[in-house]
């Protein structure tokens, strides 16, 4: 989702609707998400990175921060490296007068010295702007493949956190809070069915949710381990 300057490309980007601050999980690794609230909430630092492995909910909470500043009234970019790339390096002329932007999947920033020096140049803009802005990667910024050692620094300006996967204890909270945000009850045995049996990130696994609450209510069923059984050896 972008909210930007009417001369910008227009990026095709939606945010999801159910990426928001209330549904995310810390676990027992807090401080990532407390400080990208704070961006959100105008309180914290002007620039945060994230970064851990795919699943762990980099997506969701940048998606988090820029739904809470645009209900707020604020102008906003969601903005993943992969389309900028496809965009080339002039893609990320012309951001400014935004209250936040959210850079994702930096990891898959191309190695070319043109796109790297429009990427340093783009920082630069949104810090003398005032802009807020969120970066986060699958690697920490000391690991990402950059040749420019001016755009590694700025990738440092603000605090860097990891985010870690969660623990099945409390990806069964996750997923017993969502299944009643839908309206219905998950049963613990057929919770720890879908954690042995399926994937386990949790992208996967509300996506799962989803599918079976939409098959309870095609099959007018009650949500039980044979049903989640039927209805995965179904589809």
């Amino acid at each position: 989702m972008t909210q930007k300057p009417t001369q910008q490309l227009t990026l095709d980007v939606a945010l999801r609707d159910g990426a928001t601050f209330d549904v995310f999980h810390s676990g027992d690794h807090p401080l990532g998400p407390e400080a990208v609230r704070a961006v959100a909430q105008g309180t914290g630092e002007p620039q945060v990175y994230l970064f851990g492995d795919a699943g762990c909910g980099k997506t969701h909470l940048l998606e988090a921060a820029c739904h809470h500043v645009s209900r707020s009234g604020g102008r906003i970019a969601y903005l993943p490296m992969q389309l900028l790339a496809d965009s080339g390096p002039e893609v990320l002329d012309g951001w400014e007068g935004l209250d936040l932007i959210a850079l994702d999947e930096l990891d898959r920033m191309p190695r070319a010295a043109d796109f790297e020096r429009a990427l340093f140049d783009f920082i630069n803009r949104q810090r003398d702007a005032g802009t807020r802005l969120l970066l986060a990667s699958r690697t920490a910024p000391q690991s990402l493949s950059v040749a420019l050692p001016d755009l590694r620094s700025r990738l440092l300006w603000g605090p860097v956190f990891q985010l870690h996967e969660l623990s099945d204890a409390h990806k069964r909270e996750v997923l017993a809070r969502r299944a009643r945000r839908r309206g219905f009850d998950l049963p613990p045995d057929a919770c720890d069915y879908l954690l042995r049996h399926q994937r386990r990130d949790l992208t996967s696994l509300m996506g799962l949710l989803d599918r079976l609450d939409k098959a309870s209510l095609r099959d007018k069923r009650k949500i039980t381990l044979p049903f989640v059984r039927k209805v995965l050896q179904r589809d």
